[in-house]
């Protein structure tokens, strides 16, 4: 059974950067597309970024267009979440996750599976 491991979570000032890494145990990643979400405490989990299929560019929340970036390194089997201009309102849990490429446009979370255990993110202001 396929692992995704995320990382990279701590507590920082708003205006900060921060890297989150995504570690898969098997090459989930050559099959379907990954993506990131985040949960925020009362909150339902929301979307935050898929890879790009095909000719498309990666898809983001309006929260975080123009801020956070999806990339991936093939040769480590990770997948990696750049957030830069952090606020509060980006404090959150976030989870690494995949879909099929059939399912590529969708926001929906149970249109995404093989959830990592999520790594927290805190933004003080």
């Amino acid at each position: 059974q396929v692992q995704l491991v995320e990382s990279g979570g701590g507590f920082v000032q708003a205006g900060d950067s921060v890297r989150l890494s995504c570690a898969a145990s098997g090459r989930i990643f050559d099959n379907s597309l990954p993506a990131w979400f985040r949960q925020a405490p009362g909150k339902e989990r929301e979307f935050v970024a898929v890879e790009g299929w095909r000719d498309s560019s990666p898809l983001y929340a309006d929260s975080v267009k123009g801020r956070f970036t999806i990339s991936r390194d093939d040769a480590k089997n990770t997948v990696y979440l750049q957030m830069n201009s952090l606020n509060a309102e980006d404090t959150a849990l976030y989870y690494c996750t995949t879909t099929p490429s059939s399912k590529f446009g969708s926001t929906a979370a149970r249109d995404f599976g093989a959830w990592g255990q999520g790594t927290q993110v805190t933004v003080s202001s």
